[in-house]
């Protein structure tokens, strides 16, 4: 009798969460600058429907990511913890196994545990297997361990091997025939790489990225096979917005957690052709064109099927901005007045306000209140914010520094952000960046020595250990105010100390 008891009042809640819960949309741009949309202040790149959800929506102009590299803000952003708390959470190689493990509380899984079913579709970024991904076989574990009932990815990021989409466990139209292998070092002396057959490359390379051929672009990595599974780059944004309108259309008894991880604008930027020439800046400007279509047609799919009023869309990225970040696209050459990183410093690799402050937006029609806010949020800060909205609470130990900004998310009045964030880079240089208030401390144990062009300003390449800025009177983080500011020096010193020292911040 208890366990049938138990049995109504999980389908009670479950109904319960259908009727009152929205859907939750987070879609998360790649390598996207503050300064690349329109209603953050780009004057030559058009977004028209991002600049829309903006208008309809909330504006942060203090939203963050919090790393400024992919891998460790994906894996923020999923379990609500700063990556510089797990090993190996750094860019991860083509053939990396799962990183966050089985068992590990996300926010699918808590999303999955109010009656949401879940999905994953886009760049994934995040390993696959145990103890390396098993390319012919099953994938696994993945996405599908961690609280997603379904994925279509692209397994790495697509300047590294291989080229080919996972659907849940498995490749397809994998041919058994033609086995794919995917290796650190060439299969034979013979193998085409963008060194030996340069000549032949569509898009060239500037620095590393030239190891395999596919579509006329040498990556990272070595691969072999698995011809009939692999996409063509230019249908990547196409693929990403058939799936996910097919996944939402496949069932609306239930709410629905999608992750929608685009691509765009992460190098090697090849948008469809039809993309092609649609901003004066080569073709990062127009990923940054393609990556608004599909904002756009997921917003279509979502009046079409009357489900706009029902839907909470939140729109961030994965780091800052990068112009040259390994291929000779234009990028550079064509970048005139546009200002990717707005008025920041730095971009992707850097713990500077261009790292991680990012584009943030949230729209929910009738809930969310539109207008701009200056409150700080943060990517990590979504899995305690969307499981409050669904009425789960953290379990012990879970999403150790996310905190419930949901009020601010929603635009609440008098609601408040979070009161500091850490910032890191990929994880392995000891550079931290901590926001507490209007203040900005920045340690930078090691300068990066990486070939990526994040922006044309020149910046000292010897820093102090440790630089304190005020934001509002210095957002370009260009004069440090350590001298006249002892105390508060220290007082920032301190307390990056006891945050990473700590298991968690919440």
């Amino acid at each position: 009798m208890f366990l049938r008891l138990l049995s109504v009042f999980a389908l009670s809640a479950t109904a319960a969460v259908a009727a009152t819960s929205p859907n939750i949309i987070v879609i998360m741009a790649d390598d996207l600058g503050y300064g690349d949309l329109g209603c953050y202040g780009a004057k030559t790149i058009p977004t028209p429907n991002l600049d829309r959800l903006a208008a309809e929506g909330r504006r942060f102009t203090s939203g963050y990511c919090s790393a400024s590299t992919c891998t460790p803000t994906r894996f923020s952003f999923l379990t609500g913890t700063y990556a510089f708390r797990q090993e190996r959470t750094g860019i991860a190689p083509p053939s990396a196994p799962a990183i966050i493990k089985p068992g590990t509380v996300t926010v699918a899984s808590l999303l999955k545990q109010a009656g949401y079913r879940t999905a994953v579709i886009g760049k994934w970024h995040l390993g696959l297997g145990d103890p390396a991904p098993d390319w012919n076989g099953e994938l696994k574990p993945g996405p599908l361990e961690i609280g997603f009932d379904h994925c279509f990815l692209l397994p790495t990021t697509n300047d590294r091997v291989p080229q080919v989409y996972v659907e849940d466990h498995r490749i397809p139209n994998l041919d058994p025939k033609d086995p794919l292998w995917v290796g650190d070092k060439a299969p034979s002396p013979d193998h085409p790489t963008g060194v030996s057959h340069r000549g032949s490359l569509k898009m060239d390379w500037s620095h590393g990225h030239n190891q395999t051929i596919h579509n006329g672009i040498s990556r990272i990595g070595f691969y072999t096979g698995g011809h009939a599974a692999r996409f063509r780059d230019e249908d990547l944004a196409d693929e990403w917005v058939k799936r996910s309108n097919a996944w939402i259309e496949a069932d609306s008894k239930k709410p629905f957690f999608l992750f929608f991880a685009s691509h765009d604008i992460h190098v090697p930027r090849i948008p469809h052709e039809r993309f092609q020439g649609a901003t004066p800046h080569g073709f990062r400007g127009d990923s940054v064109v393609q990556l608004d279509w599909c904002v756009g047609e997921l917003m279509k799919t979502l009046d079409r099927l009357g489900q706009t009023e029902n839907t909470l869309i939140v729109f961030c990225s994965d780091n800052g901005p990068v112009l040259d970040d390994g291929y000779q696209d234009g990028a550079v050459e064509k970048i005139g007045d546009h200002r990717p990183a707005g008025d920041f410093s730095g971009g992707k690799y850097s713990v500077l306000e261009g790292g991680t402050r990012t584009p943030f937006l949230v729209r929910w029609p009738g809930r969310v209140k539109p207008g701009v806010s200056d409150e700080v949020v943060c990517t990590i800060d979504l899995p305690a914010s969307l499981t409050a909205l669904a009425g789960v609470a953290l379990p012990e130990g879970a999403c150790r520094d996310s905190f419930n900004v949901l009020p601010a998310l929603l635009g609440e009045a008098g609601a408040r952000g979070r009161d500091h964030l850490i910032q890191q880079d990929n994880g392995v240089s000891g550079n931290y960046g901590l926001r507490v208030g209007e203040w900005k401390l920045v340690r930078q144990n090691k300068v990066g020595r990486t070939q990526a062009v994040v922006s044309r300003d020149k910046r000292p390449e010897k820093t102090p250990l440790h630089a304190l800025y005020h934001l509002p009177s210095d957002p370009s983080e260009r004069k440090d105010v350590s001298a006249g500011h002892p105390e508060k020096l220290q007082e920032l010193i301190s307390k990056l100390d006891a945050l990473l020292a700590a298991p968690g911040s919440r």
